[in-house]
């Protein structure tokens, strides 16, 4: 490809989007578009040419050390079924480039990269391709460490060949990650063996959606392919590929089944003998990105079936707590068959006065309190913070009595071998506080909290006790939701917003219009850990359609459990 002039006289910067190429245009010396637009087809070497620019002539990236770029599998959907090689490299990634199906729960390995969804750089693929590669080797020349974030396996129908060559030509040292591909989590999760042995001795991977310059498949040698065809990109053309099939010898009673968002809360399927299957995808609603097995193996399905009896299947929960604090609550729900979206509304800062947290822990060193009362894991997580920071560690603790306000308080200080002395039966301050009375009295008490919250606990120690108050950490509401979440909380696409403080439900509040309020009660259902936290829901005018029986964790789940049974009218949710 010829270039007019420099590609662009300034390194990428995402924050004004200035790069050397957009939607697969070049630019010119003066800044203006090229003529010259790469169309399907274009060449690693024609890639490569407009890499090769990027370290010309004033260009700042020239000196850089040469990072590298792992092209990483993102499996089929769940985010457990990330491999453990993946996370490694998505833990020390500086940039992580991901295509648009990955689940953006995965970025969370990596909090400290800079983010790019491929869909910024194009609405195809023939926009987005070379845009993608010019980027990874720019990138990787400015010492950048680059994940690659592609769906399923990136060497089955991932496009990875493409991004590799480019990679190599550009001379970019690279890994490749595997990842478990779309074909085996929709096999694995829908209860299909693609292998048997006396049923399935072989697997073909085929696309359902070729090049435009690509040879037709050789549909007679599939038809007598003996064992199961796993169809990838078909679902638009699926009653063509069936047809071809059937034509060329393949039974029209060969089971078959489609899987949509296969190994995810959204996944649904179609299972229907091959010659009535696109009929049965249609009627079932479904939709792409949707996977098709085709084989006898199919028909064992019915009695191996398991994901899509999960009793949260389908349902969409926002979980709005710090993100360090909805991980564990997250994965829970997930495997219970639920779709979780994680938008933290409340933000976890440093201590406003640093100097109030030192000498606090200074005065605990020198045996100035009897009692150390942490109300949260974040607090715990915070002192820890502050005591390595300081240059002391547990041995602060010494012999003071430790009390934690609930079962995950009291884990977050058992990860750091210290055991809670009491822990109230139910996670309220006022719990906390009856436990503690009859012990604290004559004693001094030091509480270790956030800088705002609920008074109870101080307020009735005080009574018997001597205590100090000390905020370990900030907590900060943020201004805006995400549009992704707003637009889901407008159309009612949530079921269940699962509430575990007061702060958090006064964040909420904050930001809901009117059209997200419309659905709240109705289809978008708030569940609240304790009475208190649903009191201050009832407070802000919102409708509370459950509190926890139990006031923890696993009561909420419990909770919602329930609540989604009595949904469905059974004990199983309905096929989706």
């Amino acid at each position: 490809m010829a270039a007019s002039g420099v590609v662009c006289r300034q390194p990428y910067c995402p924050a004004n989007n200035h790069t050397p190429a957009i939607a697969g245009r070049a630019f010119t010396a003066d800044g203006k578009m090229a003529r010259g637009k790469l169309q399907r087809g274009t060449t690693a070497g024609e890639i490569l040419y407009l890499c090769r620019t990027l370290t010309g002539p004033g260009l700042t990236i020239a000196a850089a050390q040469t990072g590298k770029v792992y092209l990483v599998g993102a499996g089929p959907g769940d985010p457990g079924l990330l491999t453990l090689r993946a996370v490694e490299c998505l833990q020390v990634a500086d940039v992580v480039i991901y295509d648009q199906l990955v689940s953006e729960r995965l970025l969370d390995w990596a909090p400290q990269a800079e983010k790019h969804c491929v869909r910024e750089w194009g609405e195809t693929h023939e926009q987005r391709a070379p845009r993608v590669s010019v980027m990874l080797v720019d990138y990787a020349r400015r010492g950048k460490t680059v994940v690659r974030l592609k769906g399923g396996d990136p060497l089955i129908f991932g496009r990875g060949g493409e991004e590799f060559l480019a990679l190599a030509e550009a001379g970019i040292p690279f890994e490749i990650v595997p990842g478990i591909s779309a074909a085996q989590g929709a096999a694995a999760y829908t209860g299909v063996p693609l292998t048997h042995r006396s049923l399935s001795s072989a697997v073909a991977f085929i696309t359902g959606h070729q090049a435009e310059d690509s040879t037709e498949l050789d549909w007679a040698s599939l038809a007598r392919f003996p064992g199961t065809l796993a169809i990838y990109m078909g679902f638009e053309r699926l009653g063509y590929i069936a047809e071809q099939l059937i034509r060329h010898g393949l039974p029209a009673d060969t089971p078959a089944i489609t899987v949509q968002w296969a190994t995810t809360g959204k996944q649904r399927s179609a299972k229907a003998p091959l010659g009535q299957l696109a009929e049965a995808v249609r009627q079932a609603g479904l939709a792409a990105p949707a996977i098709t097995l085709i084989g006898s193996v199919v028909g064992l399905r019915k009695t191996l079936s398991w994901w899509e009896q999960r009793p949260l299947l389908g349902r969409r929960i926002l979980l709005i707590r710090p993100r360090a604090q909805a991980q564990t609550l997250a994965r829970q729900l997930e495997l219970l068959g639920a779709v979780v979206d994680v938008c933290p509304l409340l933000e976890i800062g440093p201590p406003p006065q640093p100097d109030k947290v030192r000498q606090a822990l200074t005065q605990l060193g020198q045996g100035a309190f009897h009692w150390v009362v942490f109300t949260s894991r974040n607090g715990v997580q915070s002192t820890m913070h502050a005591l390595w920071e300081m240059g002391a560690d547990l041995r602060i603790f010494g012999r003071v009595r430790l009390a934690a306000i609930g079962p995950g308080t009291a884990q977050a200080l058992a990860e750091f071998h210290l055991r809670a002395d009491v822990v109230p039966e139910e996670y309220r301050s006022e719990n906390l506080a009856e436990s503690l009375l009859p012990l604290v009295h004559g004693c001094r008490v030091l509480l270790l909290r956030a800088d705002r919250g609920r008074d109870v606990l101080p307020q009735q120690l005080s009574s018997s006790a001597e205590v100090e108050q000390v905020a370990v950490y900030s907590q900060r509401d943020i201004t805006e939701l995400p549009p992704i979440i707003a637009d889901r909380l407008r159309r009612g696409e949530y079921d269940f917003i699962p509430l575990t403080s007061s702060n958090l439900a006064r964040a909420l509040a904050r930001l809901l219009d009117a059209p997200m309020r419309a659905h709240l009660g109705t289809k978008t259902q708030l569940v609240a850990l304790s009475p208190v936290t649903g009191a201050t829901l009832r407070e802000l005018g919102l409708p509370v359609h459950a509190e926890a029986s139990e006031y923890t964790m696993p009561g909420l789940v419990q909770t919602l459990l329930r609540l989604a049974q009595s949904r469905s009218g059974s004990s199983q949710l309905p096929p989706r």
